[in-house]
């Protein structure tokens, strides 16, 4: 299947900052995977994602911004690097889940009408997602 098939239902969200700077639902799932396990491994595993692409979009939105949303520590010899998110990071993250709600809200009723129209009204597929504010739910 591939990567971005239309299986969220309503609003994906992403806002073009600047030439070649966007911010949209799977660089911030990215950033609150990274709050959540400290780990930049474990975070992109959580998206079926390679450490490389995960790490990849890090530099990315780290080179963007006026300083780095993510802050990485080597590992010794055994591994045990970890990842977190900055201050500014942190403030990112929010305020786009914040915009995010507001922009789910503003269209709720038109999304809503227009589903009204559709030819069929099913279920979404086996393994779809939903997004209900701001946590990703699979559909039953």
């Amino acid at each position: 299947m591939p990567q971005f098939a239309n299986l969220t239902e309503g609003l994906r969200f992403r806002i073009v900052l600047g030439p070649g700077v966007a911010l949209g639902p799977g660089k911030a799932d990215l950033l609150q995977a990274i709050d959540e396990t400290r780990s930049l491994t474990a975070a992109a595993a959580r998206f079926s994602m390679s450490y490389k692409r995960g790490w990849t979009l890090v530099r990315e939105l780290n080179a963007a911004f006026e300083k780095p949303l993510v802050e990485t520590e080597k590992g010794g010899s055994g591994g045990g690097g970890g990842a977190t998110l900055t201050d500014l990071g942190r403030f990112v993250l929010g305020r786009y889940r914040r915009m995010e709600t507001d922009a789910g809200r503003a269209v709720a009723s038109g999304v809503a009408d227009l589903r009204k129209h559709l030819k069929t009204k099913q279920a979404p597929p086996s393994g779809a997602k939903t997004r209900v504010g701001k946590k990703v739910k699979a559909a039953k």
